[in-house]
């Protein structure tokens, strides 16, 4: 049968047409969301990951059980697919530190600092703090002398991100700039409003990220994280690129009920080769991480409570089980001001027993 498509019809095949799937390697909440967006705007969707329990396999037309490197599950999803996105990165990369002469090569200028594993250092696992050259050949030794990455302790005022969306024909938009509070290496807060950052400061992080793309020659969603460095008089000083994701990111999620476009539909938008429209903000917004911390044993945590408080947004990523330091969901707090958004965001973070902000 035919089908309707933007665009035109095409013939209907087993599954959903090739012309209208979009593939995702990768099972995880952020598959899960590209392809909850992929669906609504009437797409079919075909999943790569090895875990039958996958949030994204899980709600997804086709999910393919078969490891990210599995020749025949490569082949099934590129036959299924118009095109192809991922929702992690894992690339090989030369390491700064793989050997214990390195090691103690180290110069004094980069402590104190940061040891990173250069594989899946990330949301605080694989990193540690380090001081000393003492110190530091003890890290590497509890992290099994894997290939790490030594990054120096800088004096940071602040945090903030910057998600760009870019097409095949250099089309590019920006999410407005995102405030970032940290715990423990992992993301709690992100605050998105009007004058969050300074007006200068927030157009250089906007100008570089486009800057990254258009270099790159990027197509897709990329979020550029910043530090942003004390400066003279408490005031913000110099900023510097911290990470980039070639995806969709945590501090992004907020936009999935602040903005009229959100990253995922971005995500979509760019993969499809459909237009990219500038994403207007519509309300403050503050999103809070919800960690497998705050499940009680046995039980969850207090959602009728959270729910009738105004403006609150439950995003669940439908995973099995909780533990300590996994990202279970986020919440997104809209309102007409900040300050009713920043009132109601701390309730909820009491309701739920998250440090206030």
């Amino acid at each position: 049968m035919a089908l309707p498509v933007l665009g035109g019809t095409v013939e209907m095949t087993l599954g959903g047409p090739v012309e209208m799937t979009l593939g995702v390697m990768g099972g995880g909440q952020l598959g899960r969301m590209f392809v909850h967006a992929a669906q609504r705007m009437g797409f079919f969707t075909a999943v790569l990951d090895p875990d039958p329990l996958s949030p994204a396999g899980r709600v997804s037309h086709h999910h393919i059980q078969a490891a990210y490197t599995d020749p025949d599950g490569l082949q099934q999803l590129a036959q299924r697919a118009l095109a192809i996105t991922t929702e992690f990165e894992n690339v090989p990369a030369p390491a700064l530190i793989s050997t214990a002469e390195q090691l103690a090569a180290v110069p004094a200028g980069l402590l104190p600092g940061i040891l990173k594993t250069a594989r899946m250092g990330y949301d605080g696992k694989g990193q540690l703090r380090v001081r000393s050259h003492a110190e530091l050949a003890q890290a590497w030794d509890d992290l099994q002398q894997v290939p790490c990455v030594l990054e120096k302790m800088l004096p940071l005022q602040l945090e903030c991100s910057v998600i760009v969306a870019r097409n095949a024909a250099g089309d590019c938009v920006h999410l407005p700039v995102q405030r970032n509070l940290h715990r423990e290496g992992i993301l709690a807060v992100t605050e998105v409003f009007d004058d969050n950052l300074p007006a200068a400061l927030a157009g250089q992080a906007i100008a570089a990220a486009r800057s990254i793309a258009e270099g790159l020659a990027y197509v897709g969603v990329l979020c550029v994280e910043f530090f942003v460095l004390e400066g003279e008089g408490g005031a913000p000083g110099q900023l510097v690129v911290n990470e980039m994701a070639p995806r969709p990111h945590n501090s992004g999620h907020y936009s999935e009920d602040a903005c009229d476009v959100s990253q995922f539909e971005l995500q979509v938008r760019t993969l499809a080769g459909l237009p990219l429209t500038q994403p207007r903000q519509h309300s403050p917004c503050i999103m809070l991480n919800l960690l497998g911390d705050l499940w009680p044993e046995g039980g969850v945590p207090p959602w009728p409570q959270v729910l009738a408080l105004p403006g609150v947004h439950l995003h669940l990523y439908g995973k099995q089980r909780a533990a300590r330091g996994r990202k279970m969901g986020h919440l997104n707090i809209t309102g007409e001001s900040i300050g009713q958004v920043r009132e109601t965001a701390l309730q909820a973070a009491r309701m739920l027993g998250i440090a206030a902000f």
